[in-house]
């Protein structure tokens, strides 16, 4: 006999879950934005700054492709985009796929900003290891994971 699936929790204790993870998100987001600013600081940068420099670390991408990436506007990363190019910590390419959207890059110095965050993002990423366990810090990275992509397949359903 297969195992049996428990029964569906009732909407109210549903939408308490939803409300919880939320503001559990919400909690953490602004955690994470305090931490990253520490962090970002002694480096010459902010946390937005950080964000979409990190953002094109591996491969250059349009400002649009950057906020879709991290699920913020396309008009704040370009006010952020647009303050990296003229601090010299990036630069604008031309873009094959798209004449008018260039690419965003970080230059020499933007690298090593960069790298300058490492050993403190080192730091905290063992001190979290520590706290948590290894086991526990990938799982919740993984769940995190799937409540992203719950979300957005959600999104695109109507409701």
């Amino acid at each position: 006999m297969p195992d049996a699936q428990p029964p569906p929790l009732p909407l109210r204790e549903r939408q308490d879950l939803l409300s919880r993870t939320a503001l559990g998100v919400f909690q953490l987001n602004g955690q994470f934005l305090g931490v990253s600013e520490e962090l970002a600081r002694p480096a010459g940068l902010t946390a937005a700054w950080w964000q979409v420099l990190g953002a094109v670390l591996h491969e250059p991408l349009p400002v649009a492709g950057i906020a879709r990436s991290m699920g913020i506007t396309r008009q704040s990363v370009q006010r952020v985009a647009d303050l990296l190019a003229a601090k010299g910590l990036a630069e604008y390419a031309p873009n094959p796929a798209h004449r008018r959207a260039k690419l965003l890059r970080p230059t020499r110095e933007g690298r090593a900003a960069i790298a300058r965050i490492d050993p403190g993002h080192a730091a905290l990423a063992n001190r979290l290891a520590a706290e948590l366990g290894d086991e526990a810090f990938a799982e919740t990275a993984r769940v995190l994971g799937r409540l992203s992509a719950a979300l957005s397949a959600i999104a695109d359903t109507p409701a």
